[in-house]
């Protein structure tokens, strides 16, 4: 059976997207990343709102004054203080059209409504900072090598009880 989008809705072929984006950018085929063995996600141990929350995108979001994300296998990220104004908040990235994002960075860095939860008592708290990266990173390995041990350093010192990641 096949299923067809509702009348109106602009439909788009990411993979093919991703495919041709990566050719434009001399790389060879896209080779997606596969993990045979399942996530360590795991249930949180307290109320929502007991819980702090630290807030992890991959959209290419860094704060005016830092380095922007470049656009080869970029593995580096950015902490953004989580009292930033939403107007000192830029984003660099290739692999996605940054319109919105550069109006409205909250679009892929939902800053503002983490925020509002924290102020109303939905979350227990909000981390002293975000951490953000520029998602598509072509190699594989520079990926498991280089920024995840390195996410992974920056959230353990966090010590958050929840972790919202916000991919692009």
């Amino acid at each position: 059976m096949t299923l067809n989008p509702p009348a109106g809705v602009d439909v788009v072929d990411h993979i093919q997207q991703t495919r041709d984006s990566y050719a434009g950018l001399g790389y060879d085929a896209y080779r997606w990343a596969y993990e045979p063995s399942p996530s360590a996600f795991t249930r949180p141990t307290k109320p929502l709102a007991e819980s702090s929350v630290a807030l992890i995108a991959s959209g290419g979001i860094y704060h005016e004054g830092q380095v922007a994300f470049h656009h080869k296998d970029d593995t580096s990220y950015r902490k953004i203080p989580v009292d930033s104004s939403t107007s000192d908040l830029r984003t660099s990235h290739f692999a996605y059209d940054m319109t919105s994002a550069r109006v409205d960075p909250n679009v892929v860095f939902p800053l503002d409504a983490l925020r509002r939860l924290d102020q109303d008592g939905t979350i227990g708290s909000l981390s002293t900072h975000a951490l953000t990266f520029m998602g598509g990173i072509y190699s594989q390995r520079r990926l498991k090598e280089d920024l995840l041990p390195a996410l992974t350093a920056e959230v353990t010192a966090m010590e958050p009880d929840i972790v919202l990641l916000v991919p692009v």
